[in-house]
């Protein structure tokens, strides 16, 4: 029989540093999750994301078990890595930080293309631009489609 699923906690985690500190503590320490045991978990298996934002669905059941999925990296962040920028513009429209090709919005649309709810690449490459023009980063180069 399936477990009976209590609740979803969604984190933001940054890839093997997952600690009992806030915020995981207090999130996960209410539903009653063994705290030690996700660090342990997440920390083994973002070893190769090392220091990235990483979002984390985490299913808790009724007996307090509990099992999660990593995603990957918000575009936000791939794209402000891209463009070598600290933080978006505060006035997106007037202030531009930085500039990035259509090859990085290529790259950064292949990471993202499992979470993303699109079929084809060029879709994908849609919405990271988007993504782009919010934060105040300017898109050079031809638009490949």
């Amino acid at each position: 029989m399936a477990r009976e699923i209590e609740t979803y906690v969604k984190l933001q985690v940054k890839g093997g540093q997952a600690n009992p500190a806030p915020p995981i503590g207090p999130a996960l320490g209410s539903k009653g999750v063994n705290i030690m045991e996700f660090c342990k978990q997440f920390n083994a298996r973002s070893q190769d994301k090392m220091g990235q934002v990483l979002p984390v669905l985490l299913t808790v059941y009724k007996d307090k078990s509990f099992d999660f999925v990593i995603k990957t990296p918000p575009a936000p962040v791939l794209l402000l890595e891209a463009a070598k920028a600290k933080t978006g513009s505060k006035e997106s429209n007037r202030i531009k930080i930085g500039k990035v090709t259509w090859d990085d919005i290529r790259r950064i649309a292949e990471i993202k293309m499992p979470d993303l709810n699109c079929f084809t690449l060029e879709a994908a490459m849609s919405m990271v631009a988007g993504s782009a023009r919010s934060l105040g980063i300017t898109i050079t180069g031809e638009k490949p489609f």
